[in-house]
């Protein structure tokens, strides 16, 4: 059923109202710990329709946050998927009652490492616990139980989003009707687990970082800056890569014989660093990036994949690029064979691109029409 919502555009008070919720009581974590208080912070487009049949939950990946479609209010800049969410977009406020939180463990408002914790009156620091993927898309339904969504439309994501929008179908099969995964895929790789490890010690190597405990005015910018830059190279192509900067010098003529940015590629990178150490928390990067090395949804079941998809009740639409080689189209295919042998409704495209991962957050036409004729074929 279409939402019978008027109009809304990105100046309306309805589009991307910015909100922090604080759900009360234990909130139990995969790990066997717990978290004495939940708080969610995300945004909401849109209007729920009168049967409540109209939700969407978009689920961000890494480094994203709540601003999906709004201007961030540190940076200034466009949201993160205004691409694909927004009026006249195939996620459209003017249809749907579209959701956005920030992911448990996050630094955008959510309960994280950043978070005061009452026991002490401090930051959590390290102390806060391990999560998963799947203790984020648990605090995502405590969220959508406040809002009084029983059953969404759709769950939509790319990366680590797509992640959650499976895991959400295999959780919760009754409350998920359609599942957009973008870009992404049913298990962490080892190569994956490699490069977050880069990171991570990137971080803890940094002076500043002091186990954790950190002063907020002074945190390990360097450390988090390399794992910045090691993760960016993941989400191009080589292909991309050569296009944009070539051998290329940056603001030369000739080699320096020295160890500043002579490339345009390095200067690229070190930009990308420093601009991500004034949006993101440190301690938020491990614990995410611990989370997604943690996510495997075959391995309860033995391995098999198949298993883990046997009681979904949703339509899938799963996309692939094939320049990806963070999550590539062999890994699109396994998660599109397990669901065939579950017997689950699936669609499959894999598009051309040469911007590597980073296709689903760019300008990608196609993938626009593929996603807006699935959700309009499931509503």
């Amino acid at each position: 059923m279409a939402s019978s919502a008027p109009d809304i555009a990105p100046d309306d008070s309805r589009f991307g109202l910015d909100r922090l919720v604080r759900l009360p009581g234990a909130f139990a974590l995969q790990s066997g710990q717990g978290l004495n208080g939940l708080d969610i912070a995300y945004e909401t487009y849109g209007v729920l329709n009168a049967d409540a049949s109209n939700a969407i939950l978009v689920c961000h990946a890494l480094t994203g946050d709540q601003h999906v479609a709004s201007v961030h209010p540190r940076t200034g800049k466009p949201g993160w998927w205004a691409r694909l969410v927004g009026p006249g977009k195939p996620v459209d406020p003017q249809r749907h009652f579209i959701i956005c939180t920030n992911v448990l463990g996050g630094c955008g408002g959510s309960s994280g490492p950043g978070s005061i914790d009452p026991a002490t009156g401090a930051r959590f620091a390290m102390a806060f616990p391990v999560i998963t993927i799947r203790d984020m898309v648990n605090a995502q339904g405590k969220l959508l139980d406040h809002l009084g969504v029983g059953q969404l439309l759709a769950v939509v994501g790319g990366s680590m989003g797509g992640m959650q929008a499976l895991d959400w179908a295999v959780a919760y099969p009754a409350r998920v009707r359609n599942v957009v995964a973008i870009a992404t895929a049913a298990r962490h790789s080892a190569q994956n687990i490699a490069f977050h490890e880069v990171g991570r010690q990137a971080i803890m190597a940094d002076p500043m970082w002091q186990g954790g405990a950190y002063l907020a005015d002074q945190p390990p910018v360097a450390g988090l800056a390399v794992a910045r830059m090691a993760a960016h190279i993941t989400y191009l192509s080589e292909a991309g890569l050569t296009e944009k900067f070539g051998r290329r010098l940056q603001d030369r003529e000739a080699l320096g014989f020295g160890f500043d940015a002579d490339f345009q590629v390095e200067s690229y990178l070190r930009h990308q660093g420093l601009s991500f150490v004034e949006r993101f928390d440190a301690n938020s990067y491990l614990y995410i990036t611990r989370a997604l090395d943690y996510f495997d949804l075959a391995e309860p079941h033995d391995g098999h994949l198949s298993r883990a998809f046997a009681g979904v009740q949703s339509r899938f639409c799963v996309v692939s690029f094939n320049s990806d080689w963070l999550y590539p189209t062999a890994e699109a295919r396994r998660v599109v064979k397990a669901l065939n042998i579950a017997g689950a409704a699936v669609s499959f495209v894999e598009l051309d691109s040469p911007f590597g991962h980073d296709a689903f957050l760019l300008d990608a036409p196609e993938m626009n029409r593929v996603v807006d004729g699935f959700l309009k074929s499931g509503a």
